[in-house]
């Protein structure tokens, strides 16, 4: 397995996976302190060249191959993730519904959590059926800017 770690807007980014795909792409909590890769493995540069598009505002859809490890089920939801489109949200609630089964949103909620590659599987576009953020490994701050950076209607805050 290799790995390597870049820079975002949201923090540095880890990414880990080799010829059978990427494995996980996880933001690093707090720790500015930790340093950037000087090389990218050949097995991750795709990965890295899209997720810089993305934070650049040129990529909408991920085109990788991925390789999470999870249960049946975690993967089942992971694959429900990638079809909420860029720029939209469902809740937790919704999600459930598309696995086909209502009664399974704390399970739903518990694999979206558990969720190994951020941003890629777009677990940041599961909210609280108010239309609120809730839930993010990589922090609510940083599940609002990526909702705020996807969303096509872009506002200014006024504070």
């Amino acid at each position: 397995m290799k790995s390597c770690t870049i820079q975002s807007p949201i923090g540095n980014i880890t990414i880990t996976g080799n010829s059978s795909g990427i494995a996980s792409v996880s933001i690093a909590s707090g720790n500015p302190a930790v340093s950037t890769s000087p090389a990218v493995p050949k097995s991750l540069s795709r990965c890295v060249t899209q997720l810089h598009e993305y934070f650049a505002g040129e990529r909408q859809i991920f085109d990788l191959k991925l390789n999470p490890e999870g249960t049946d089920f975690q993967k089942r939801v992971w694959n429900l993730l990638l079809t909420v489109p860029y720029g939209k949200t469902i809740s937790y609630l919704e999600l459930s519904k598309l696995l086909g089964d209502v009664k399974a949103i704390r399970a739903v909620a518990g694999a979206n959590g558990k969720n190994p590659i951020c941003i890629i599987i777009p677990c940041h576009r599961i909210i609280g059926s108010d239309g609120s953020l809730t839930g993010y490994a990589g922090g609510i701050s940083r599940k609002k800017w990526l909702l705020n950076h996807e969303s096509p209607h872009k506002q200014h805050t006024l504070f």
